[in-house]
């Protein structure tokens, strides 16, 4: 006979319902088939089926009794209690069947109380005990037949736990074997990423059964069950709902290593707050827990982590068909340091060139030698906008965004010293030009307009000339235009990789200097100015720019301007 699956209730019910020998129902009935297909059936029951994996919950301090009847002698039985978020106490026991159980008795049946305490009376031999929150096995290939009583205890808290018996452990194997080396390897280390490798389950690599390996990280503690590591992802720490069954669990977005997922289950129990039990819930912080599954590769580089801090590392083979899993021996590692970045010291009025890699960044000092009552920042983007954090004496007194030419001007402190950092842009790399001065009049940049472009108008367009204009400001600077032939296939997109306005006039051709000239209107509404580029070939297209040229000799380039002549006049 195989193992017998009924709820106690149930088969004490069954016993005295006739006079004749009563045969409880097995494993191989069509009945007891469709149960097995149901798995919600056996939720909050006291029945362990044979061969499927049951998963239920425990409230603190109350224990809980399962049973399942062994029919024959010399029967192989294999019991796996898998604990989640808590450690458990767990016993399995056997007793004897009362005569009438066995089907051989006669006569009238014993009534129904008396058979429940010749049962539930006797404490029966103990065979296996346990306590802690690993993964337990209980293995006999040889068991007597009788009554088995599984009890369990959480004294911890409330707590999810799972349940598997099987009288055919030999041909289930529902849980992915490991390998003679169960332990993952580290074999790469950055400062942002770990490579893991492990060995492959022999239930992938001989038995052929479908697996794929499910990786865990977190900060805090390895996990030994894939249960534990769902339970503390659950966002209600007073009590949780069984997990529904034949449910795969959904493995995470890993693009962002904080990696968020939407959790309903605190609307579907949502009715707690106000039940009898007084039970109230209250949603913790997400945790810093992460899992992603890979499908069957045995390798996988994990990316996105904070340099200089320790991870710890888990990974379950999980069988796709049963979606029952095993642990890997979890590991952990600390990734690198980030480079030491080299602080640059700014001389007081003296521009320096500062160049960032891509999602990079630069520190620089300034630190006068003199009492002053102001410190003037100048900066020059070059290309994309960059970030400037500048901290006086450790305290953060700006973090801006910077685009072109920006000046910020800060409250000086007598013998304060700043530190600058410099964030590049995540396009591509940065360069920019920055001064810092305690004199107010020392100004290398020249001011700019808010608009920096170039305006072209197409009624004035000639075969041999076209007309722009550009905005100035109320300082007097020097503009000077450059004109460049290119060619009709010229496009945006070359035009956007010319745009460091960092480059001067020194960087161009003589010949392609069309004038230069100072402007400035203290009316900033009329601080406006034309001008008409001549001596220029039919049909062709030209490349504008228009450099103004400060005090100090820095220049900046406004946007260029592609323009063409007419073909035909």
């Amino acid at each position: 006979m195989l193992l017998l699956r009924c709820p106690l209730p149930l088969l004490l019910l069954l016993l005295p319902l006739s006079s004749r020998p009563q045969k409880l129902p097995t494993r191989d009935e069509e009945l007891f088939q469709m149960q097995i297909q149901d798995k919600a059936f056996f939720h909050d029951s006291s029945v362990i089926p044979d061969g499927a994996e049951i998963s239920s919950y425990l409230f603190r301090d109350t224990p809980k009794r399962y049973f399942f009847v062994v029919e024959e002698d010399n029967t192989p039985l294999a019991v796996t209690v898998t604990p989640c978020d808590a450690p458990l106490e767990w016993k399995l026991s056997v007793q004897e069947l009362p005569e009438e159980a066995s089907g051989e008795g006669s006569g009238e049946p014993e009534p129904l109380e008396q058979q429940k305490q010749q049962i539930t009376n006797e404490e029966g031999t103990e065979l296996f005990s346990y306590k802690g929150n690993d993964v337990e096995y209980f293995v006999s290939s040889s068991s007597p037949s009788g009554l088995y009583q599984l009890d369990l205890l959480s004294t911890e808290k409330d707590t999810h736990f799972k349940v598997y018996a099987t009288t055919t452990p030999e041909s289930d194997q529902p849980y992915p074997e490991l390998p003679y080396d169960p332990r993952i390897d580290v074999t790469s280390l950055g400062r942002t990423t770990v490579t893991l490798a492990w060995k492959p389950s022999p239930t992938a690599s001989l038995l052929r059964q479908p697996i794929q390996y499910c990786i865990v990280i977190n900060k805090e503690h390895n996990f030994k069950s894939l249960c534990a590591v769902e339970a503390k992802l659950s966002s209600d720490d007073a009590f949780m709902m069984a997990p529904k069954p034949g449910l795969d669990f959904s493995p995470f977005d890993f693009a962002h290593f904080g990696f968020p997922a939407d959790n309903n289950s605190g609307k579907e129990r949502g009715f707690l707050k106000s039940s009898k039990f007084g039970r109230q819930t209250s949603p913790k912080p997400r945790v810093d827990l992460h899992k992603v599954c890979i499908g069957n590769k045995n390798i996988f580089t994990v990316s996105d982590l904070k340099p200089d801090t320790q991870y710890y590392f888990d990974m379950f083979a999980v069988n796709t068909n049963t979606n029952m899993s095993t642990a890997y021996v979890g590991t952990f590692a600390r990734t690198k340091e980030e480079a030491k970045q080299k602080t640059v010291d700014l001389k007081d009025g003296k521009v320096t060139d500062v160049f960032i890699k891509r999602k990079g960044a630069k520190f620089l000092r300034f630190a006068p030698v003199s009492s002053h009552q102001k410190v003037t920042f100048s900066i020059h983007s070059c290309l994309d906008a960059v970030q400037i954090q500048v901290r006086r004496d450790g305290k953060l007194v700006l973090s801006q965004s910077v685009e072109g030419v920006r000046q910020f001007q800060l409250r000086g402190k007598a013998k304060a010293k700043y530190l600058i950092r410099l964030k590049g842009s995540k396009k591509g790399a940065s360069m920019l030009k920055i001064l810092a001065t305690t004199r107010p009049n020392k100004q290398s940049f020249p001011s700019l307009p808010e608009d920096t472009r170039i305006k072209a108008f197409d009624k004035l367009r000639t075969c041999s000339s076209v007309t722009v204009a550009w905005l100035g400001t109320q300082e007097r600077n020097k503009f000077c235009i450059y004109k460049r032939e290119v060619d009709d296939n010229y496009n945006e997109e070359q035009k956007k990789r010319e745009q460091n306005q960092c480059l001067g006039p020194d960087t161009r051709k003589k010949s392609e200097k069309v004038l230069c000239k100072y402007f400035h209107s203290q009316n900033i509404q009329k601080a406006v100015t034309t001008e008409t580029i001549r001596g220029l070939q039919p049909g062709k297209s030209y490349l504008l720019d228009v450099y103004v040229i400060g005090h100090g000799g820095h220049s900046v380039k406004y946007q260029s301007k592609l323009v063409k002549t007419r073909k035909f006049c």
